[in-house]
């Protein structure tokens, strides 16, 4: 029985861990929780989260990321003069996403000094972006924050704007990483009882 405890006692300190490595993003479920209350407000349907279309957007935040907030960059920039990403086959690639189910997305970058939350929900609500947040078209959402960028990827219920991924796996960084270490406990629990 001596010798089980130590055991145990490392599986709860691996459980531990894993309850910390899920991070909880507060400024995207807020954000999510404003525009939610905004399409309320509006009369329309609340958005759900798409993990993948929540892929593509911590991308594309992690491109903005360094980048200063300016009159030409998120929802300041005057329509079709959007920074374009040479890179964005990578993007849809590394989120297993390929650009036929994206087309009818939406992507909404806005940079707010310090992620206010109020003034970033504005920026959503209150700009250009307001006609996509009122589009009925759009049911789904992704969201990600880097720096002082936030990202809202909007996504439909068509094949060609659902984000569904290429080959069936689903892209949700929280989840792959706990269930590979779950496994890994799984593992070191068969050998021990073995």
């Amino acid at each position: 029985m001596a010798t089980r405890l130590p055991f145990f006692s490392i599986l709860f300190i691996i459980a531990a861990l894993l309850q910390c490595s899920v991070r909880s993003d507060d400024t995207s479920d807020k954000l999510l929780q404003g525009i939610n209350s905004y399409r309320a407000s509006q009369n329309l349907s609340s958005l759900t989260e798409n993990q993948n279309a929540a892929c593509l957007a911590e991308q594309i935040a992690k491109q903005f990321k360094d980048q200063a907030c300016s009159n030409t960059t998120g929802a300041n920039t005057v329509p079709g003069t959007e920074q374009q990403f040479p890179n964005f086959p990578d993007f849809l690639n590394h989120c297993n996403l390929n650009a036929s189910v994206t087309r009818d997305g939406a992507i909404m970058p806005a940079c707010v000094p310090d992620l206010d939350p109020n003034l970033l929900l504005s920026n959503f609500t209150k700009s250009q972006y307001t006609g996509y947040l009122n589009d009925t078209q759009y049911t789904g959402i992704g969201l990600a924050d880097e720096g002082n960028w936030a990202v809202v990827v909007l996504s439909t219920n068509t094949p060609t704007g659902n984000y569904a991924t290429y080959n069936g796996k689903g892209s949700s960084p929280n989840v792959a990483l706990p269930s590979s270490l779950l496994l890994l406990m799984l593992s070191f629990l068969m050998i021990w009882l073995s």
